[in-house]
């Protein structure tokens, strides 16, 4: 992600006034790994009071967090980013002199006034100001976003999966730094309102600003978001096929009255595709909510960002919603204990795209929906390494990350893995890697931290199949499993090859004439007889990811035509 710099000349002084110095490289990469004494801690509660200042593009924080010790510590280790500056540190009460507290890089360390010892709590308040850094393509580049509606009135977003909640609070910047209880009192010049995660507790008024409070349970560090404006209230409520009752909110600027009725009159077969495929929703006592921002979207939980200007697809659905959307399960409700596991959000999340499709209308756009898909794999980078990865890491494609692998690759497995298990199996692994359990209910759920391999192993289970060899050439390995067929008389002849030569006893469908027949392709070798003069097809129900030439050939073609442009 490239940082610009605003040189300051007499015609930009009052840019330059509210622009924040560089964010350094430790608050730009999210999800470094965890201290020891981190690891320590039981994020118990966070509670957040954030004043908005759209008119200088500032904020003002007071925020306190407490934590439980499993084991003896000394310190408290935060992420805040630097350029934040803090006006004041309290332990449990009493203050903390500047001399027991130091932020160099980003990295807030508070030294405890006596040791915390295991089973006890403590309540760090942290004081602080300042001009928040600044998303300059917001939500690919994080941070805040200032941005005025049509008619001249504040609208201002957050949007900080890449480089995290340190951007504008002391957190855990990490995929594991969850609080179980996230209360925010998010401060704003009235009439503005601010819609926030979790349930409503009300709004004060006073002396021109308005605060509104929220409660949210173990939202994703990311997925606390900020988003005040002019808006306006669409409710409306969901007859759950699990008994419960969801609330349905949509906040929205009053310009798109004509169209937000139509974009909330698709969140009903949207929650009942997820609930009858996936399972419940997972903050059903919460909301299902929805905002209008002005960036793209985002997965914020309970409170999805979207900005997609109301689009219209051929496939007949808002896709970035029903995408933003599908991370209340596959993000909130099961959150990668590693970046290095986010192929479990997006791969996930975007296979359930095509699903979708397959489950409104059937067949047809469920293929034309994948087949984009797999025009944009370019298995330059294994989507899983297998170690601890930030988020940076997996993302820059440049640098050796997957990129966007993680999503239409990722989308490309799962169907396939569900070809070779069936839908039942597929189904059933699914579920457990989101609930922990095959048989989820409202009213017991509980989000939880998944792995690449516990979903290997859930899927091995339920398939009674030892299925190492598929996630192993698909998920650690770059390039695509390649299917050679060799014709000799009236055989073919056909053998798969990987890669690191792993094993790849992928079945194959061939039709030959009119008959498809299934190629065991046991030690990943097979054969099918094909008679003089018959022709043959290779997976005619394209059921398997495989390297592809002409889609090679398509997509040096459009390299060709972006450096044609840019000449």
């Amino acid at each position: 992600m490239k940082r610009i710099a605003l040189v300051c000349t007499s015609s930009l002084l009052a840019a330059c006034a509210t622009q924040p110095k560089p964010i350094t490289d430790y608050t730009a990469s999210s999800g470094g790994e965890r201290s020891a004494d981190q690891l320590q801690l039981d994020f118990e509660k966070a509670d957040l009071k954030l004043r908005i200042e759209p008119a200088t593009r500032t904020i003002r924080g007071d925020v306190a967090l407490t934590f439980g010790a499993r084991a003896a510590v000394d310190r408290i280790e935060l992420d805040l980013d630097r350029n934040l500056p803090i006006d004041a540190i309290e332990v449990d009460g009493r203050p903390v002199a500047a001399t027991q507290w130091r932020n160099p890089e980003g990295k807030l360390t508070v030294d405890l006034p006596q040791r915390l010892q295991a089973g006890r709590r403590t309540t760090v308040r942290v004081q602080y100001h300042g001009t928040p850094h600044v998303a300059k393509r917001a939500p690919w580049d994080g941070g805040f976003v200032w941005s005025k509606t049509a008619d001249g009135q504040p609208w201002v977003a957050t949007a900080v999966q890449g480089e995290g909640c340190d951007l504008f609070w002391p957190c855990i910047d990490h995929p594991t730094g969850k609080a179980r209880i996230v209360e925010s009192h998010i401060t704003v010049p009235a009439p503005l309102v601010a819609a926030g995660n979790g349930v409503p507790l009300g709004m004060d008024e006073k002396d021109g600003w308005r605060t509104w409070h929220w409660r949210a349970r173990n939202p994703s560090t990311y997925g606390i978001s900020i988003n005040v404006g002019p808006y306006k209230l669409l409710e409306g409520d969901y007859k759950s096929r699990y008994g419960n009752t969801i609330p349905l909110r949509m906040w929205y600027l009053p310009q798109s009255e004509g169209k937000v009725r139509e974009l909330f009159a698709e969140i009903t077969p949207m929650l009942d595709f997820f609930e009858s495929t996936v399972g419940p929703y997972p903050f059903g006592d919460e909301k299902m909510g929805v905002v209008e921002t002005p960036h793209k979207g985002m997965e914020h939980q309970t409170i999805n960002a979207y900005g997609n200007e109301y689009a219209k697809t051929s496939f007949g659905y808002d896709d970035l919603m029903q995408h933003e959307f599908a991370h209340e399960w596959f993000g909130n409700q099961l959150t990668n204990a590693n970046w290095d596991d986010m192929w479990l959000h997006e791969g996930l999340g975007t296979y359930m795209q095509p699903l979708y499709m397959q489950y409104l209308r059937g067949d047809q756009e469920y293929f034309a929906s994948l087949q984009q898909h797999r025009a944009a794999i370019r298995n330059k980078a294994p989507i899983v390494t297998g170690k601890p990865m930030t988020e940076e890491q997996v993302y820059d494609l440049d640098k050796g990350g997957p990129g966007l692998d993680i999503y239409m690759k990722g989308s490309l497995v799962m169907h396939t893995l569900r070809g070779l298990v069936g839908d039942a199996v597929f189904l059933r692994t699914v579920r457990e890697i989101v609930y922990g359990t095959p048989d989820p209910r409202p009213g017991s759920l509980a989000p939880r931290y998944g792995t690449t391999r516990e979903f290997i192993d859930i899927a091995n289970r339920n398939s009674g199949k030892d299925l190492n060899w598929f996630f192993q050439a698909y998920l650690y390995q770059a390039a695509l499993p390649e299917l050679k067929a060799t014709r000799q008389g009236d055989t073919l002849q056909l053998a798969w090859t990987t890669e690191k030569n792993t094993p790849f006893p992928m079945p194959v469908d061939v039709r030959v004439g009119g008959k498809i027949v299934t190629v065991p392709m046991v030690d990943g070798r097979g054969s099918i007889t094909v008679p003089a003069g018959a022709t043959y097809t290779l997976d005619p129900h394209s059921k398997v990811l495989r390297r592809e030439e002409h889609i090679e050939r398509f997509q040096q073609y459009q390299e060709e035509q972006k450096k044609k442009k840019k000449a």
